[in-house]
């Protein structure tokens, strides 16, 4: 919870109060607040149940530790105009840190204005791409494993912290991957890590551990169940608060734990067994969100059936409490309730109750500027289904609102201890809104900017979907994402390296997958197979076949097709048996090996945020640049619109590409430059859907971020737009 102008103006007094920093000491370490005596923690207890108001001293952890990492910061990383204000927010909270009479408010308000100074700064340049694969185990920056799951990642001033489980099932399938941990679910800690750009990920400490005291003299290690967690920051008390699911002395409830930085060892805040409006004590799955204004809430079901979604504030006083949840969804058992928000829309997403399974996103989105107001009837997430969001169940959410773009982080959970359903816990992939409504981009391996919040596809990534046939979690006759074409068809238990399941077709059948879009270049395809003899055929968007024999084999063997040319469009991979015996597959990729050709200066894809859609991104016509074009819904305001930077007000030069297959007569848009219309545009036919011509504009930019939409003025809508080229007028 943060409210702005109460900060500023206290910010304002501290700054002004302020004239010399002082020396600190080191922030605590892990081992030393561990071992702090039972009469400061007594202390502190009595301050924070004082509340806001409290007038004497206080004993506070945080604020030393805030002010010396804040202290590591160079102010060359950060653009001067946001450095001032939190090089005097520092110094301000320096002075507090170092008064023996400041009080609880003191401290808080110190806290909360340093925190929001850091959270405002802005880098001098434009960040780097940093690498994010999936389908592995990944590792801290110290080499070790991360264990975190259910839990969730929350920006406090300039940094992400990623808080979440270790259970003792996450060792047992790391070491060995190859069989089910049933149950598994004994809690070891709750560890938090800390990252500057959501890809390297440092650990700080675990902020609860079994030893951790909770209610009625019990710990954290006799909680029947611990999980789905998600941490607030208190502005009025300065605490930074933990909200997890526990099963404590026979009851489920919301267990609130609080500590004084996002790093510190936390203590016991309150045990709330029901949230008001709920039919259920406890919760069925939750999460914690934070909305742009600061207010926090618990995104949660009802705890039996799970049919009901909610949304609930925290209590703004001390966030030690859960005030009454509104309902916004009702229906069928959903899990994995979390939310994130796009371009002022809410979004609640949930998973199947499956029991930690994987399961395609189901998305209610609001109707309303309310977060806990009206909400749509549910939908599934595009780009989920083909392989059960890329093999996860919901976790939650991150957005980042870039310089350039934002974008959300889907953090899904592989709870793959319990359900051995494929390798690594923890399976990112970009979100985005390029029409009405947000797209998932299952992707192996990508890239991403968190200075910009721009992505891009990473150069390893697999372009086929459910590649290792572990979507599924039963013996089915049809594999998610993969068609039928006849003959039989089955998942079969056994996979190469001990994986669970592998793709058998026989009786001369086949499968094969659609892949949406590939970027042109220099493919190589592979798989793993045994059994009967078979064949896979990739086929690009040109009509283009390339074939890879697979001959018989009594165990697994790896077989490989390079130097696969391929146009930029749709792909078909095709799997099929040579006769009535049985080809069994595993491991399919097709992985892109020629490097990309960079797009020229200028060219704004219709396809790449922060451009926008009114109908959808497809890749079904042959002769488009970069990953698809847009294809606009038949109506008037139908809008394709680009986001184009301009170093100085200027007049550009357009290039609108685009192709128009109808013979129903020109399609008439108007051109709004930053929200004026420009002049009038008529797209003429171009004979077929994969013919691309260029219409050519002149007109006027300001220096800055310029919108360019091409808005439809008739119920045909637009052509298929490919992309926007600006450049200097002639002349």
């Amino acid at each position: 919870m943060r409210q702005r102008s109460h900060v500023l103006s206290t910010y304002w007094k501290l700054a002004a109060a302020t004239l010399l920093s002082v020396a600190l000491a080191a922030p605590l370490s892990a081992s030393t607040a561990a071992a702090e005596t039972h009469a400061t923690r007594t202390q502190a207890t009595k301050l924070q149940d004082q509340g806001p108001a409290a007038a004497g001293p206080v004993v506070d952890r945080g604020l030393e530790y805030l002010v010396s990492d804040y202290r590591t910061r160079t102010p060359t990383t950060y653009t001067t105009d946001s450095w001032k204000p939190f090089a005097k927010a520092l110094t301000a909270a320096a002075e507090v840190a170092g008064d023996t009479s400041a009080t609880t408010s003191d401290v808080a308000d110190a806290k909360t204005a340093l925190m929001s100074a850091a959270a405002d700064l802005k880098a001098a340049d434009e960040g780097t791409f940093q690498t994010i694969t999936n389908n592995t185990f990944w590792n801290d920056t110290s080499g070790n494993p991360i264990y975190s799951q259910g839990g969730g990642v929350f920006k406090f001033g300039d940094t992400y912290y990623w808080y979440g489980v270790h259970y003792t099932g996450a060792e047992l399938y790391r070491a060995n991957p190859t069989r089910k941990y049933d149950g598994n679910v004994s809690f070891v800690s709750i560890p938090v890590y800390s990252s500057k750009d959501l890809v390297n990920w440092k650990f700080e400490n675990n902020v609860a551990t079994r030893s951790t005291k909770i209610n009625n003299g019990a710990t954290l290690g006799q909680a029947g169940w611990v999980g789905r967690l998600g941490v607030s920051y208190n502005e009025n008390t300065g605490k930074y608060v933990l909200a997890t699911q526990a099963y404590v002395g026979g009851g489920h409830g919301v267990l609130l734990l609080q500590g004084d930085s996002p790093t510190d060892t936390f203590d016991y805040g309150y045990f709330q067994t029901q949230i008001t409006n709920s039919p259920t004590t406890g919760t069925g799955d939750q999460t914690v969100f934070t909305d742009d204004n600061g207010k926090d809430y618990l995104i949660f079901s009802n705890r039996e059936g799970r049919s009901r979604g909610f949304v609930a504030k925290f209590r703004e006083s001390d966030s030690l409490r859960i005030e009454p949840g509104v309902q916004i969804r009702s229906g069928a058992g959903r899990e994995g309730n979390a939310m994130f928000k796009l371009d002022g829309t809410y979004y609640h997403a949930a998973s199947d109750l499956h029991g930690w399974n994987t399961s395609v996103n189901y998305v209610n989105e609001s109707t309303s500027s309310n977060v806990q107001g009206s909400y749509s009837s549910e939908y599934v997430l595009a780009g989920t289904e083909m392989d059960y969001s890329h093999v996860t169940q919901t976790g939650f959410f991150v957005t980042v609102k870039g310089t350039k773009q934002n974008t959300v982080l889907y953090a899904g959970d592989r709870w793959a201890d319990f359900a051995w359903n494929g390798i690594g816990y923890n399976q990112w992939v970009p979100i985005t809104k390029t029409g009405a409504r947000p797209r998932f981009h299952s992707v192996s391996q990508w890239q991403f900017n968190a200075t910009t919040g721009e992505w891009r596809v990473g150069p390893a990534n697999n372009y086929i979907l459910n590649p290792d046939i572990q979507a599924d979690r039963v013996i089915v006759s049809s594999v998610r994402g993969w068609r039928n074409l006849g003959g039989s068809v089955t998942n079969v238990n056994g996979g190469v390296n001990g994986s669970r399941f592998a793709l058998q077709v026989s009786n001369s059948g086949g499968v094969e997958q659609r892949v949406e879009s590939v970027p042109a270049g220099t493919y190589t395809l592979s798989l793993h197979a045994r059994g009967s003899a078979g064949q896979v055929v990739i086929t690009g968007a040109n009509g283009s076949r390339r074939t890879l024999g697979i001959p018989s084999s009594s165990g697994w063997a790896k077989r490989e097709l390079t130097g696969i040319e391929l146009p930029g469009g749709a792909a078909t991979v095709t799997v099929r048996a040579s006769g009535s015996g049985g080809v069994t597959v595993d491991q399919l990729s097709l992985v892109k090996t020629s490097a990309d050709t960079p797009a020229p200066p200028g060219r704004y894809e219709a396809e790449t945020a922060p451009a926008q859609c009114r109908g959808t991104i497809d890749s079904n016509q042959a002769g488009y640049s970069g990953s698809g074009f847009c294809n606009g819904d038949s109506a008037v305001g139908a809008f394709a619109e680009f986001t184009v930077d301009s170093a100085t007000a200027r007049t550009a030069t357009l290039g609108i590409r685009f192709a128009h297959g109808a013979t129903t007569g020109a399609r008439p848009a108007n051109l709004v430059v930053n929200g004026a219309t420009a002049g009038a545009l008529s797209f003429e036919s171009t004979g077929t859907w994969s013919t691309w011509t260029t219409k050519t504009v002149t007109v006027s930019l300001h220096a800055g971020s310029n919108t360019i939409r091409l808005d439809p003025t008739a119920a045909t809508g637009l052509p298929n737009v490919d992309y926007l080229d600006v450049g200097a007028a002639a002349g």
